[in-house]
């Protein structure tokens, strides 16, 4: 009850003003290295606080040493996403990010979409694949990473012909690219037709393996396809399907339920007995 009868109105706009920064700093780490950290660290730290409640001395100990080490370690080991962070609140944009990061979602779509037409039009094979919840590093960690901005440029420039990157996959997530000649491991359903080639086996394999989305430019025909839950589009998409579905990649929150649900239609129609 003192506690209660001390609390002024200053301290609870002090602690929500300390609950918003920190909400702000954890959702600009999103999707990045620095958001595993984070998540370790306040395991260790509950850890810790457990085995204080239990009075077990020797792994409190240890798990104190542990918190302070890697609390001197994180200067060093993110100095690039701290640099970036520091940036952003120079640059007054850390309290506006979610309008940025609407911006950046639109115009990596549109990027991308451009691209990817460019490719289909020349009939230039690619493959690319979009992470989303599960991890690929397995895959990307032996390729050629890269961690670089979404532009056109870079997508074109990666697939064309005698590019020593443009046999593989590329990998992207919802930030950056992050690694090209990607070697996929190819599905072994016999239901594929043969006349698809190693790309789209690939593609299918990929999203058997995981939750990830591929999408395909045939070197033949020219077509765009996409893999999803280990399955390809029978009809090559259109550019307003291909562009709504980067669209709704980058930023899910884009899209109104009617659009949504158009898309949803459409892909069903291509799709009937896949779950969507």
């Amino acid at each position: 009850m003192s506690f209660f009868a001390n609390f002024r109105i200053q301290d609870l706009i002090d602690i929500l003003l300390v609950a918003f920064l920190i909400y702000r700093i954890l959702l600009f780490f999103v999707d990045t290295r620095a958001m595993q950290l984070v998540r370790g660290v306040l395991i260790i730290a509950v850890l810790g606080a457990l085995a204080r409640a239990f009075d077990l001395r020797t792994i409190t100990w240890l798990l104190g040493h542990l918190l302070s080490a890697i609390i001197i370690a994180i200067p060093i080991v993110f100095q690039p996403e701290l640099r970036r962070l520091l940036e952003e609140i120079g640059r007054g944009r850390l309290l506006s990010g979610s309008e940025r990061a609407d911006k950046l979602a639109e115009s990596w779509a549109d990027d991308l979409t451009k691209a990817i037409i460019y490719l289909q039009q020349h009939k230039i094979g690619a493959l690319i694949v979009f992470q989303r919840e599960t991890g690929l590093r397995e895959i990307w960690r032996s390729a050629v990473q890269l961690r670089a901005e979404i532009t056109q440029e870079l997508v074109l420039s990666i697939f064309w012909p005698n590019n020593p990157l443009h046999d593989g996959a590329v990998i992207i997530d919802k930030r950056s690219v992050v690694a090209a000649a990607c070697y996929l491991p190819l599905s072994d359903n016999t239901d594929i037709s043969r006349w698809y080639g190693t790309r789209h086996r690939a593609a299918v394999g990929v999203t058997e393996a995981s939750d990830a989305q591929a999408l395909v430019v045939s070197e033949e025909q020219g077509h765009v396809s996409l893999a999803i839950h280990g399955r390809l589009s029978p009809r090559p998409l259109t550019d307003e399907q291909l562009s709504r579905f980067l669209r709704r990649y980058f930023n899910p929150q884009e899209e109104n339920l009617t659009t949504l649900q158009k898309l949803g239609r459409e892909l069903k129609s291509q799709w009937p007995k896949l779950n969507w």
